[in-house]
């Protein structure tokens, strides 16, 4: 099956075009073709043109085109052909995951406009791994009132979670029982797994809980934003902007949301690039910390995506800091991993995984899936 995936996020927007075999193997398989578009900022993020032109490079034939599409929210908790309607239900979550579901929607319609109405475009849900968490996961402790209206916690990052599980276990070459898998990258989540089932992950309604992350804040106190409302005189747009696109490692470090960044100034000496990486680190501990909670062991910790892929200091500092499970680091394979390959020391008694993320061929297997059963149930 030829597959396009059309995958926007907060700082990229990737095309990838590959021809699945039949059956479909966990394993990535390297693209035909594949291309990114990279930005800074809300305001460089690409313009309808700038799609349409990327999207006539693009190879054909195609037999489907699957979109990453952040937020589902309560209606669309698994994968889905895009109607009209489904098109709407993606724009109604558009004010919960800002930074992404309005490029997701340019690109639907830049594919129309590429390839016709007639072409099968598929939404692979961010949210949808996360269905599985119990009700104490996504209820929020507030009135009852907030969920009965559809305030609660969905989860994100769910098609890198779903891959780096399935993946981690083949490497494994076994049923995982209980596995951490952290997805680090400019936007951070975590998820604990139980026996390839997601039961706890760090982000919640929207995309900003949780861990601190490149720009975004993660989870802060509450009263520092009803404070900044009362005493500063700030608007929702104006806290929108502080908390999703001038906080975490930018904030703090007053450099960049880029973590490689961040080292090179803290090596050189810089107090707040090495405060950005001390806060983010502890952070990060605290997170997996309450996975832990949630599961109630560790039988395997998986790194994934730019920062979880490409930071050994990271990875060494979490090491360091749950020795007390009996987990141990191969301090060479820390320092110069192959990917999708076991860092762990071999007396360690929790599994280390660094797995490169792969988000677009998750979509499109997802899409073959879909794909397959909507033929079975004509």
């Amino acid at each position: 099956m030829r597959v396009l995936v059309l995958n926007g996020g907060s700082s990229s927007f990737k095309c990838w075009y590959g021809d699945l075999a039949d059956p479909v193997p966990v394993q990535a398989q390297k693209p035909s073709w594949e291309r990114k578009l990279e930005w800074a900022g809300a305001a460089e993020r690409p313009c309808a043109e700038q799609l349409d032109l990327l999207l006539k490079s693009a190879p054909t034939p195609i037999d489907v085109i699957g979109h990453r599409i952040v937020h589902g929210g309560r209606v669309y908790r698994e994968s889905t052909v895009i109607t009209p309607e489904v098109r709407d239900a993606i724009a109604q979550q558009s004010e919960l995951a800002p930074e992404h579901n309005r490029l997701e929607l340019e690109a639907i319609d830049a594919a129309a406009r590429a390839y016709g109405s007639g072409m099968p475009q598929v939404a692979v849900f961010d949210t949808a791994f996360h269905a599985t968490l119990p009700p104490e996961s996504y209820v929020y402790p507030g009135p009852y009132e907030w969920f009965e209206k559809g305030i609660r916690r969905f989860g994100f990052h769910g098609i890198s979670h779903h891959y780096a599980s399935s993946r981690a276990a083949e490497l494994l070459g076994r049923k995982v029982n209980r596995m951490i898998t952290c997805h680090l990258g400019n936007g951070c989540s975590l998820a604990a797994i139980r026996d390839g089932c997601s039961i706890e992950t760090t982000m919640g309604f929207t995309p900003l809980e949780g861990i601190m992350m490149g720009a975004r804040s993660g989870s802060i106190d509450p009263g520092i934003i009803i404070y900044l409302i009362r005493h500063r005189g700030y608007s929702a747009d104006q806290l929108d902007r502080l908390l999703n696109q001038q906080s975490g490692l930018l904030g703090v470090s007053g450099i960049s949301s880029d973590m490689r960044a961040i080292l090179k100034a803290a090596g050189e000496g810089q107090e707040r690039a090495r405060l950005a990486f001390d806060v983010y680190a502890h952070r990060l501990c605290l997170g997996i910390g309450s996975m832990l909670g949630a599961l109630g062991g560790l039988d395997a910790l998986v790194f994934t995506a730019g920062i979880g892929e490409n930071c050994p200091p990271l990875r060494e500092r979490v090491a360091r800091q749950f020795a007390f499970l009996g987990l141990k680091l191969d301090a060479a394979k820390n320092a110069a991993p192959v990917l999708d390959q076991d860092i762990a020391a071999s007396d360690s008694e929790v599994r280390i995984i660094v797995l490169h993320a792969e988000e677009d061929w998750e979509i499109a297997r997802e899409c073959s899936r879909v794909m397959k059963a909507r033929v079975h149930a004509l």
